[in-house]
């Protein structure tokens, strides 16, 4: 029980001493959403893709600090297109007869932007990807496979693939 009570203390000093060190490394990820989606937003409703970039947000810095690539640079993304699978909120309010259960479509998203390393050096990024039909529709959330594009993108940056198709 002693040798316990003698641990935490070093193990909580441990922790502090890497989140002080940590913010000078860590990357800065920021997401806008541009010009094309900001028009679409009054139709997909201007709350779901705000939240939508910010789960881009969420995605790309977890796992660019998992991997500890790219660090200190600021990751620069701008979230051009976007598209649900279900009806978004707005979509049902503005058309009744869609069925927020019943009604899928093809869905994705499509990011670019660019990485501006500790270096200065910059490299442009750019990813989309969208369900090529409905049978590849997976699971009921409405941004399904905005979810997949931006998981995807991660991964491509975590493994230095920056730009693809």
């Amino acid at each position: 029980m002693r040798r316990t009570a003698f641990l935490a203390p070093l193990g909580l000093a441990v922790i502090l001493a890497t989140a002080a060190q940590s913010p000078a490394l860590a990357q800065t990820v920021t997401v806008t959403i541009g010009g094309e989606l900001q028009d679409k937003a009054q139709d997909l409703g201007e709350r779901d893709v705000r939240d939508q970039a910010d789960r881009l947000g969420e995605v790309v810095t977890r796992a660019l600090s998992r991997d500890g690539s790219l660090e200190g640079a600021r990751v620069e993304l701008v979230l051009t297109d976007l598209k649900p699978n279900r009806p978004t909120f707005q979509q049902l309010g503005d058309t009744p007869g869609l069925d927020g259960i019943r009604s899928i479509s093809i869905g994705g998203a499509t990011i670019e932007g660019e990485i501006l390393r500790a270096d200065g050096t910059r490299q442009p990024v750019r990813y989309d990807w969208y369900s090529s039909s409905l049978e590849e529709v997976r699971g009921f959330g409405t941004w399904q496979d905005a979810d997949r594009a931006f998981s995807r993108f991660a991964n491509n940056l975590v493994a230095g693939r920056y730009v693809t198709r």
